[in-house]
């Protein structure tokens, strides 16, 4: 009996096993649990890699949850060993890559929706918070995007030189700012409105552009540049 629980997905119709799915039909057809079954190659004792893939996109709330589970969530998931932990990892860190390539090859960025795929992806589930900056230049093209400091949940240390000392290495003339609600409470607290206008005066004082300042969470974003424009 286990042997055919572990051995299932060879048992299925060709037509419906995730793999023969996607070559014949496109990756678009096929189930996000069979996706992640494709990734996985192979289910554990006595629930096969569909199964498993389910099961991991309950636990974790869906894809996005899943890609951004660490290391140590994963760990606590029974059955599921270094091998696949590195694939799924792998798979999560590519996709990182992959958008950040993209968003470094956009000819201008012209509002905040163009640089938000990347950072929902690699923000918006992360624990603890995270200080981003994104420098352009003079035509508003991502010159680099780089995380600067990290904190607890609720707090992070930024400082206003290091930033702009980095923004002349690059020759950079515009910046976005970027932090994560862990939280997810996308509404800008004190501190945040105070650290945010402490950056924009020691950019202007030595005529760099504060373009916006971005608040990512699990339940969105806000542009602190519209909040602000719109007094809410």
């Amino acid at each position: 009996m286990s042997e055919t629980k572990e051995r299932g997905i060879r048992d299925w119709p060709l037509s419906e096993r995730p793999r023969e799915l996607l070559l014949e039909k496109g990756p678009e057809s096929v189930s996000d649990a069979g996706l992640i079954a494709i990734l996985l190659r192979s289910g554990i004792r006595g629930k096969d890699a569909v199964a498993l893939g389910r099961e991991l996109l309950h636990r974790f709330g869906g894809l996005r949850g899943l890609l951004n589970a660490d290391r140590k969530e994963l760990m606590e998931v029974r059955g599921l060993g270094a091998a696949k932990i590195s694939q799924l990892l792998a798979a999560t860190e590519i996709s990182r890559r992959q958008l950040k390539e993209r968003l470094l090859d956009r000819t201008v960025v012209k509002s905040p929706k163009d640089v938000m795929d990347y950072l929902s992806l690699c923000m918006a589930g992360l624990k603890e918070e995270v200080f981003k900056v994104i420098y352009l230049n003079r035509a508003n093209a991502i010159l680099a995007v780089e995380d600067l400091f990290k904190g607890t949940v609720d707090q992070a240390a930024v400082y206003p030189r290091e930033i702009i000392k980095r923004a002349f290495e690059l020759n950079a003339s515009g910046l976005i700012f970027v932090h994560n609600h862990p939280s997810g409470d996308l509404k800008p607290s004190r501190q945040d409105l105070s650290l945010n206008e402490r950056l924009c005066a020691a950019c202007r004082a030595v005529d760099l552009s504060p373009l916006d300042h971005l608040i990512v969470s699990p339940s969105g974003y806000i542009s602190m540049k519209e909040h602000t424009l719109h007094g809410r």
